[in-house]
């Protein structure tokens, strides 16, 4: 391999590596957003076009409605939430798209007089590299189990029988 080949490949390396952790940071901080109750900072984080399909009976939020619609959950629904994310695994299309499988653990306190629900799932996730950085244009929540939760069906995750 030629030096150039080479250096270039170590430089294609560490973009990758740069790009996973922002990516990773992605759906982190989406985590944290939506647990501070900051719908605009969530919305912030899509594009224009975005696309979140929590479940298969409620309609897909859209991204240039993303804020407003969160903000009413959040307002309306939830007095207290909290996601942890676990098993992050991100693949590149091609430089400017990727997608990212990831295990989600979600406890939702209800401002209804009802049990705190709970999910265990996977967010699947597809990014564009946008001139602002990575950007969030689908999200997927699939269901493994839930408890007491406000959703009554769920999009599985799809496990063998």
């Amino acid at each position: 391999m030629s030096t150039d080949a080479s250096q270039d490949s170590h430089v294609e390396y560490i973009r990758q590596l740069q790009d996973r952790a922002a990516i990773e940071a992605l759906i982190l901080r989406y985590c944290e957003r939506f647990d501070s109750n900051d719908p605009v900072a969530v919305g912030d984080l899509f594009t224009p076009d975005a696309v979140i399909d929590y479940n298969p009976d409620t309609p897909n939020i859209l991204g240039r409605d993303m804020a407003a619609t969160i903000a009413v959950g959040l307002r309306e629904i939830f007095a207290a939430t909290s996601h942890h994310v676990s098993n992050i695994q991100v693949s590149f299309d091609d430089g400017f798209s990727a997608r990212a499988l990831s295990y989600v653990y979600a406890w939702h306190r209800y401002r209804a007089d009802v049990p705190d629900g709970y999910l265990w799932g996977r967010y699947r996730h597809r990014f564009s590299r946008t001139g602002a950085g990575w950007k969030i244009t689908e999200l997927r929540l699939e269901a493994a189990g839930t408890r007491d939760f406000h959703r009554e069906r769920m999009h599985p995750i799809g496990r063998k029988p």
